[in-house]
């Protein structure tokens, strides 16, 4: 951790220095968390929190004050949350972040989203989107109607995916109109609403006035409502492209999120275009990245969810190198692209339509799942079986995959586990015997055991 004199430094040095940092190590937040004798000063890198220093509780007020003084915050009102924004050259560096402070038993909490956007305006190419998924956005942003919904959850890359969208449809024939809450990237070309709740401007009041407005392109920041998901869809079948966000997990479950905001389906049929649905994973470092064997669990889910026999793969090196952090160095977005068609717009409108139908209906179709996204980004090196695995539920993916193919996953375990019974038993007591060595080497130290492959035995052990 890094060590401040607070005796000899200015807390305006501190606050600056603190930020720049973390800016340079690449941290998409930046935490101060008061604890009952200090304030921990943490970062999150590539999606870890890690620690960065620590200040004396006696410096708290003033550093969290110099905080919310650039912030334009107000800094007497300490009992209530607060959101603002830091704009401005800090150390050199050019930086905009968002502020939020929150009032805790300990003292004041404060988070800066430190916001960039250097990927967005690179262009939809640099997203990380495979070919097949790369041609279905591109096709779906050139239509001129209808409404396209980036999902995913909080922290998951939707704003730089739409912001790169409408850097592509930022012509000067186009009329682009953005309702944000807030605006996170101000570009040149838009002409962007900020939502302000407290004098009654909210996103269904801009919207309404938007449609005057004549626009060919609508952003709506995130649809949280009903009604705005309604007026959402209604502005879409009226001749003009809407983008927006919605908080669920992939595209079978945002269609039934927009029907429990009591969309009419007829409506909602002939309005979506295509839902994209994406989550990030820490992406492997080249450098030091390392080769190994596949386990017989990992060889199963290449071969149900690929159909490709798979021996080996990158996996991160937990010493990791001077170019990375413990294996990995950034992250890389994991997506699902689901372009509507005719069948899917077909059974939309039916009133009886059953889950499982919808998604034999989805994922029948030629959808790359967010799982076999993930499991191609494993194989060509750019992230690891571990970090799909944490971000995506595997097992429950698969078996809904196997049930829309008429297969038992569990059956279909059953008869490779006779396959590979001889080799799950060697790797058991490989395992075993390794605990057993380390617990003899290392007795006053911390333990650090293979947690996944001894799940992943169990698993199979269960199964047999």
């Amino acid at each position: 951790m890094v060590t401040y004199d607070m005796t000899k430094t200015p807390v305006v040095n501190v606050v600056d220095d603190i930020i720049a940092n973390a800016s340079k190590a690449g941290a998409s937040d930046i935490h101060f968390d008061p604890r009952e004798n200090s304030l921990m000063v943490r970062i999150r890198v590539d999606g870890d929190l890690q620690d960065y220093t620590e200040i004396p509780k006696i410096y708290e007020r003033n550093l969290i004050t110099r905080i919310k003084l650039i912030a334009n915050m107000n800094i007497t009102e300490s009992r209530l949350p607060q959101d603002g924004s830091i704009k401005g050259t800090i150390k050199g560096i050019n930086l905009e972040t968002r502020v939020s402070t929150l009032p805790t038993n300990e003292g004041e909490k404060c988070v800066i989203r430190i916001l960039d956007y250097s990927r967005s305006l690179q262009g939809i190419d640099t997203l990380g989107f495979n070919e097949s998924n790369l041609s279905k956005l591109k096709k779906m942003i050139a239509e001129p109607n209808g409404i396209i919904l980036i999902t995913g959850a909080t922290g998951s890359g939707k704003s730089t995916t739409v912001y790169s969208i409408l850097q592509v449809l930022n012509k000067k024939e186009t009329n682009i109109i953005t309702v944000e809450d807030p605006i996170e990237m101000n570009l040149e070309g838009l002409n962007q609403v900020q939502v302000n709740s407290e004098i009654g401007l909210d996103f269904a009041t801009v919207l309404r006035s938007i449609l005057r407005q004549d626009p060919n392109v609508i952003l709506i920041g995130e649809i949280r409502d009903s009604e705005t998901a309604k007026i959402a869809v209604r502005a879409s079948i009226t001749g003009h492209l809407v983008l927006s966000t919605i908080h669920t997990n992939n595209s079978l479950s945002t269609i039934e999120r927009l029907l429990d905001m009591n969309v009419e389906r007829y409506l909602l049929s002939s309005a979506l275009s295509g839902i994209i649905s994406q989550k990030l994973a820490k992406m492997v470092c080249p450098h030091c990245r390392i080769k190994e064997p596949t386990t017989p669990y990992q060889k199963k889910v290449f071969k149900l969810a690929l159909d490709k026999d798979v021996d080996e793969i990158y996996n991160a090196n937990p010493k990791g190198c001077d170019k990375c952090n413990n294996g990995y160095h950034g992250r890389i977005a994991i997506q699902e692209v689901l372009m509507i068609n005719d069948e899917i717009r077909s059974a939309l409108n039916e009133e009886n339509l059953e889950k499982e139908d919808l998604n034999k209906l989805v994922y029948t179709s030629d959808v790359i799942t967010m799982l076999q996204d993930g499991l191609l980004k494993v194989l060509d090196g750019s992230t690891t079986f571990d970090e799909i695995y944490k971000i995506i539920d595997v097992d429950d993916d698969l078996d809904v995959y196997c049930k829309i193919r008429d297969i038992e996953y569990h059956e279909n375990n059953e008869n490779n586990n006779v396959v590979e019974k001889e080799e799950i038993k060697e790797e058991k007591e490989e395992t075993e015997e390794k605990k057993e060595n380390d617990i003899k080497i290392n007795t006053d130290e911390e333990v650090n055991l293979p947690i996944i492959d001894i799940h992943t035995i169990t698993k199979e052990d269960e199964v047999l």
